[in-house]
């Protein structure tokens, strides 16, 4: 098995074996494709006009994906299939499915448009872009079939980030109150759509 798993559609994506992992997937139009090739653009001027080093690159990932979140937690634009509790119960039991076998499940969060998930994942894993490729197929499969529909249910590129020591804590508090900052629940608890491994 390879130390390090790359691939690319848009973004560049390094999953490797052995490692924890934050992912965020989200349904297929739930942003505007103009705000999100502006966002692009800017992000690329600003990586061709400064050399980065690999903590200041984080950084601006970080910085990077915040805008897409943030807009993604408005739930303003595109559908919103995922607060049907029919479709969340769906991707919640595909999700807790291959806890055990493809990844270990640490929590999830499912809002109205986008999925956080925090996974770790074991030394002799399969692919965990196989396991996701899977995962989504399925769920839109069976989650189209709920909403009398056809058509592309998730966006096909995921957003994901090895975590790094010492902040898995900060990016599960971060996955578990996202109801709570998007104005869904008053505790997190209280969102019948989140998920938290006994540690």
């Amino acid at each position: 098995m390879p130390d390090l798993i790359n691939y690319e559609r848009r973004l560049p994506h390094r999953l490797p074996p052995g490692e924890t992992i934050f992912l965020t997937f989200r349904l297929a139009g739930s942003l505007p494709q103009q705000v999100i090739n502006q966002w692009r653009e800017e992000d690329e001027l600003k990586r061709n006009r400064l050399e980065l080093n690999s903590e200041q690159r984080y950084t601006e990932q970080k910085r990077y994906f915040g805008r897409f979140d943030a807009q993604l937690a408005k739930a303003d634009y595109g559908p919103t299939w995922l607060e049907q509790p029919e479709v969340a119960g769906l991707v919640a039991q595909a999700l807790h499915y291959f806890d055990g076998k493809s990844y270990d499940l640490l929590c999830y969060c499912l809002m109205p448009n986008h999925v956080h998930l925090v996974v770790s994942l074991p030394v002799e894993a399969p692919p965990l872009l196989k396991t996701l490729q899977r995962l989504k197929g399925y769920t839109a499969t069976q989650a189209n079939k709920l909403l009398l529909r056809s058509g592309a249910f998730w966006q096909a590129e995921s957003y994901d980030h090895v975590v790094r020591q010492g902040e898995l804590a900060r990016i599960i508090a971060y996955v578990l109150e996202n109801p709570v900052k998007a104005g869904l629940a008053a505790d997190w608890q209280q969102w019948p759509h989140t998920y938290l491994a006994p540690m």
